[in-house]
């Protein structure tokens, strides 16, 4: 029997990864916004990234053990480090300070600049047709941020610039699949954070509650998926087709913020966030078909719709 993989069935794999990915990462933000109310970022960043290299710690034998760690493409690694460094500063500084789901609509530029990077960085091919899908995804963030003279205020730049990191990480962990494990990407990145989070957790320490610690190791906890998860599809497909996949974690942010925080989102927020599920959706179509992405629609929307149309029912 060939053990030769499919390509779909490559990519089906890689979209599970994703998708892991997303939810573990929404998990992240849920428990950020939660104690970000009490507890400052330093202290945040520190405990998360703590928790987070300790699960991955634990689960090194799984990855082939600490030798896995040995690179000799240290720079490369020390890059996304930087990356990882600005994205998670820059998102949970805004986060901390707007609505979830806002803030997860401005971090969505990331998968357009992926999309665009990926023709310099990694010499992929995106076509005329993909490139206006990306276009048409623009549009429909800039329809849910509806710029004005408040958009470009201190939290929502921080954001901007954790999108460009998240990015850059994103693309790097294509450009490293070839050598490096995902379990020494997703280290690395975590540990960054957590050394820089040192300098600063003298002056912002308190000690947190029993709530907060469940807050503070669940954050950890889904930081560590979400790297697995992220790291193990980017290692497997190009970009410019998973990029489309990680919009869904829009709607997860949007279902959060209502029933959490009694968030709703604006008729400007529906129509923009479905251009860019739809601007999505055709990038994915032009890649694999309409079979299989019919089959992956029904997966990652099913739920999500249900959810809403039980709640516009009541």
């Amino acid at each position: 029997m060939s053990n030769t993989q499919h390509p779909q069935d490559s990519l089906g794999v890689a979209i599970a990864y994703l998708m892991l990915g997303v939810v573990a990462g929404l998990g992240l933000d849920i428990c950020a916004k939660w104690v970000l109310e009490d507890y400052s970022l330093q202290q945040f960043v520190f405990l998360r990234s703590a928790s987070g290299v300790a699960f991955l710690l634990l689960c090194a034998r799984w990855y082939g053990g600490l030798a896995s760690l040995k690179t000799k493409r240290w720079r490369w690694h020390l890059l996304r480090t930087i990356f990882a460094i600005g994205a998670m500063f820059g998102f949970f500084y805004g986060l901390a300070r707007m609505p979830l789901v806002n803030a997860m609509t401005i971090a969505f530029t990331a998968p357009l600049i992926v999309t665009a990077l990926s023709v310099p960085f990694l010499g992929e091919h995106v076509g005329w047709r993909r490139w206006l899908a990306v276009l048409a995804g623009f549009i429909g963030v800039v329809i849910v941020l509806r710029p004005g003279p408040d958009m470009f205020n201190p939290a929502s730049i921080a954001v901007l610039i954790a999108a460009f990191c998240w990015a850059g990480l994103s693309l790097t962990a294509r450009k490293l699949a070839s050598t490096e494990s995902g379990f020494s990407m997703s280290v690395y990145v975590t540990a960054g954070p957590l050394l820089v989070s040192v300098f600063f957790l003298p002056e912002s320490y308190q000690s947190p509650t029993l709530n907060a610690w469940v807050l503070f190791i669940g954050a950890g906890l889904f930081s560590a998926i979400t790297w697995i998860g992220i790291v193990g599809a980017y290692r497997r497909a190009p970009p410019v087709v998973l990029a489309p996949f990680e919009y869904t974690a829009l709607i997860g942010a949007a279902i959060a913020g209502y029933f959490i925080w009694n968030e709703v989102p604006d008729r400007w927020v529906l129509a923009g966030g479905a251009i860019i599920m739809a601007s999505g959706i055709f990038i994915v179509y032009r890649e694999i078909g309409n079979v299989i992405t019919s089959r992956y629609l029904r997966v990652f929307t099913a739920t999500a719709a249900a959810a809403i149309v039980r709640r516009l029912r009541k």
